[in-house]
């Protein structure tokens, strides 16, 4: 008659086997799970138990056929990972290649310019996208209603008061000429923001460092050999520059800095449309009056300013036509920029 002692036998010789081959998996699920296996013939005797048993039975009969299913899973699919790597795996293959990332080309050119600065003694400083209409325009020497506003399409982001993108980063130099102790020599790149149509020339969102230095007797002509030891550093000792008048509000006098072509060295060709040279940014002493709107003593401190767009910089460096290739995130394009260029 059946029994659970019976039951607990075959349990215990189902938990000891083991198994090398799926053959023998196979054979171990015939003699045990088959429709003429031992449990099939357990089953079969479970009518000539005692009514009184049949629930004890009857749950150890099913925790045997459990035990046996996940025993035999179990083995099946420990051998068959096992037979998987053995057939995949050839050690004396060679190893992959490891793909290295790169940088994209604005970091690069960025980074490239702010290791210049700090070689300076430029101490790098960030500050806020989001700006009042004071320290985006106002502190800057851009009166209210000044005709120089239109110098640069602004998004504002709210009326009464006036919160705008800002659209240079000479913003977060107002912040710093009001919570540091001069001297300050500071260099700030980020983010600005012109309402301006896309183009392969232009781009409403676009990157921008500016550095501003400011101490006693600082002077026009120290101003012109920070942007000469910055251009040769940056496209290469035999870099010339030359200064243009211009007309910022916050600088006086300002002025716009060429550089010799990189790619003609001077010659003349497609890229400086034949003369030879390559504006890279603007520059000036600052203006007296950006002093008092800042509560700075004139007579005391002079300094000067220069800011550049870092896409143009890299167009330049790279030689790349389009600007919107900077933001388009193509890998093909991308992948030029390898790691020996971080």
């Amino acid at each position: 008659m059946l029994s659970k002692s019976k039951i607990n036998e075959v349990i215990a010789e189902i938990e000891k086997f083991s198994a090398n081959k799926i053959e023998e998996v196979d054979a171990f699920r015939i003699e045990h799970l088959s429709k003429k296996g031992t449990i099939a013939q357990l089953f079969g005797e479970f009518k000539t138990v005692p009514n009184e048993q049949k629930k004890e039975i009857g749950l150890a009969l099913n925790k045997l056929k459990t035990i046996a299913t996940e025993k035999i899973n179990s083995l099946k699919e420990e051998l068959l990972s096992a037979d998987n790597i053995e057939k995949t795996l050839d050690l004396t293959l060679p190893g992959d290649d490891v793909k290295l990332g790169s940088r994209h080309p604005l970091s690069i050119v960025r980074n490239e310019i702010l290791s210049i600065f700090s070689r300076l003694g430029f101490v790098i400083s960030e500050g806020p996208e989001i700006e009042d209409d004071w320290h985006n325009f106002s502190a800057l020497n851009f009166p209210k209603e000044h005709p120089a506003r239109d110098m640069q399409d602004t998004f504002f982001v709210e009326k009464d008061p006036d919160i705008v993108l800002h659209t240079h980063t000479s913003s977060v130099q107002v912040r710093d000429m009001e919570s540091h102790d001069l001297p300050i020599r500071l260099v700030t790149p980020g983010r600005v923001f012109r309402n301006e149509a896309i183009s392969a020339r232009a781009h409403c969102i676009f990157n921008q460092i500016e550095a501003l230095y400011i101490d006693k007797n600082v002077s026009f002509a120290d101003l012109k050999q920070t942007l000469t030891y910055f251009a040769k550093e940056l496209f290469g000792q035999e870099t010339k520059i030359r200064l243009r008048p211009s007309y910022f509000p916050f600088t006086e006098p300002s002025a716009e800095m060429d550089v010799t072509c990189s790619i003609c060295h001077g010659k003349g060709c497609n890229v400086c449309k034949g003369t030879g040279w390559l504006e890279i940014l603007g520059c000036g002493m600052v203006d007296p009056n950006v002093f008092e709107l800042n509560h700075l003593d004139k007579d005391k401190y002079t300094g000067f300013a220069l800011g550049m767009g870092i896409e143009r910089i890299a167009m330049l460096k790279y030689t790349i036509n389009d600007l919107r290739l900077f933001f388009e995130n193509d890998i093909r394009f991308l992948e030029q920029f390898t790691a020996a260029d971080i």
